[in-house]
């Protein structure tokens, strides 16, 4: 069996990997255009900030290690074309510009996704960077350095993180976004309101609700940034407005998305035949709404290409699907999410209701015992539980994993009263804070159906 695999970040390498050890008589070969693969771009903001010294720790394959399964990797190489009809692709070196054709029997699309670049007047300023892949990281580092005033564009969760760091690194740091809060993909006002709040007391300059119209610079590098409410001086800026799927290769020859995701059927099978994909690259089952969706994130995608491999041949595991669960470290707020915040399903048009607790993680009786925030989303009728997010001093973040296999396992708020939960006091209280929130959710009278017996 021939395999060929284009791309190599995460969901490729957990691809590559599974099939050379399932599959070890197949000749497996990789295409991937960078001179790296398996980066973990979610942690360039640490990397950035001094968190994490050597940068090596962000790779966990890399070319020797894939050869020593077996599989042949060829770096620098990117694929320009593939015909899925006739199981053929043509390659280029990228150091020699010589191309060459190659054939498969099974073909694995992990090309990921690429930073989205608006086209706005002054993009050709010198200090103008993204931050998806290591060597972004390294120019952001260096230009750190050296940089006064720093703006990031886009406040979801690389921006954050990354205005986090510079602002440690004692950097002036400005903030801005077309939406009105920040991490509104993720978190409901009741928790964005003091992360905001936490960013302003660090010194953090926040420019919400407005969208960026072009950039002005002197001697070719950026000084100014301008929106259409101010303008914003910076010597260095950082895009982070979101990303798209990198999937023009397959364009007109697989089902995809408008916003070009291959959609891919429970076993990661494109509609093409023998073609499957996984990672940034595809759309999802997103279980809260039961609809296909774009979420890129490193744990869907490993999941994803893990899948390919066992269902490469015969259709063994079907994927559960997403819900989308994410956390974040921001200062010395611990926060997480799972599913759809309540303004999210709204806009699904979902019949919403939520719960707010605000409690103590353990018994007051304990030396220490942190606050903690809890919301959960649920569908009025069904009392269906649809989404969570929680934010705490303490770290938490694990109980949003048990939400999301709540949500996954399509239980009730009702049922999350109930669930059997540990007590004991270093940890918790005798009604966990996710059982409290689900007796919270209680309906506040009872209509008995049955007789009462004497």
């Amino acid at each position: 069996m021939k395999v060929a695999v284009i791309g190599c970040t995460h969901a490729g390498t957990a691809a590559i990997v599974n099939t050379a050890q399932l599959y070890p008589e197949a000749e497996i070969t990789v295409y991937e255009r960078n001179d790296n693969i398996s980066f973990l771009s979610c942690g360039i903001a640490l990397y950035v900030g001094g968190v994490v010294k050597d940068p090596q720790g962000l790779f966990y394959s890399s070319p020797e290690k894939l050869a020593e399964l077996g599989v042949k990797t060829n770096m620098r190489h990117e694929v320009v074309s593939v015909d899925t009809k006739n199981k053929t692709l043509r390659a280029r070196n990228l150091n020699t510009g010589k191309e060459f054709d190659d054939t498969y029997d099974k073909l694995i699309v992990t090309t990921g996704s690429w930073p989205i670049v608006p086209k706005l007047e002054g993009m050709e300023l010198d200090n103008i960077l993204l931050s998806k892949n290591f060597h972004h990281s390294n120019t952001i580092i260096e230009k750190a350095q050296r940089a006064n005033h720093i703006a990031v564009v886009g406040a979801g969760y690389i921006g954050v993180e990354l205005v986090e760091a510079f602002q440690l690194n004692g950097k002036k740091v400005t903030l801005i976004d077309a939406e009105t809060r920040i991490l509104s993909k993720y978190l409901d006002a009741e928790f964005t309101n003091p992360i905001e709040q936490s960013l302003k007391d660090h010194g953090i300059e926040l420019a919400l609700g407005e969208k960026v119209s072009s950039f002005k610079g002197e001697d070719g590098k950026v000084t100014t940034i301008v929106t259409d409410k101010g303008e914003y001086k910076a010597d260095l800026v950082i895009l982070c407005i979101g990303f798209r799927p990198n999937t023009e290769l397959l364009k007109g020859q697989v089902n995809m998305l408008d916003n070009g995701a291959i959609i891919v059927d429970n076993y990661m099978r494109t509609s093409a035949p023998d073609v499957f994909a996984a990672g940034d690259s595809c759309a999802i089952h997103y279980n809260p709404t039961g609809k296909t969706a774009y979420i890129p994130l490193a744990t869907n995608a490993v999941r994803m290409g893990t899948l390919v491999a066992r269902n490469l041949v015969n259709n063994t595991i079907p994927y559960m699907g997403t819900q989308g669960t994410s956390g974040i470290k921001i200062y010395e707020d611990n926060i997480a999410g799972t599913g759809l915040t309540e303004a999210a399903a709204k806009h699904e048009g979902i019949n919403a209701e939520a719960v707010m607790i605000t409690d103590n993680y353990r018994p007051e009786f304990m030396p220490t015992f942190e606050e903690l925030q809890l919301k959960v989303v649920f569908e009025r009728d069904t009392r269906r539980i649809l989404g969570a997010q929680i934010m705490s001093k303490m770290d938490l973040t694990q109980s949003i994993n048990t939400i999301s296999v709540c949500i996954q396992n399509g239980m009730t708020v009702d049922q999350l009263a109930f669930i059997d939960f540990f007590f004991q006091p270093h940890y918790n209280k005798p009604w966990n804070f996710l059982n409290t929130a689900g007796l919270q959710a209680l309906p506040k009278s009872v209509e008995s159906k049955q007789p009462v017996r004497a």
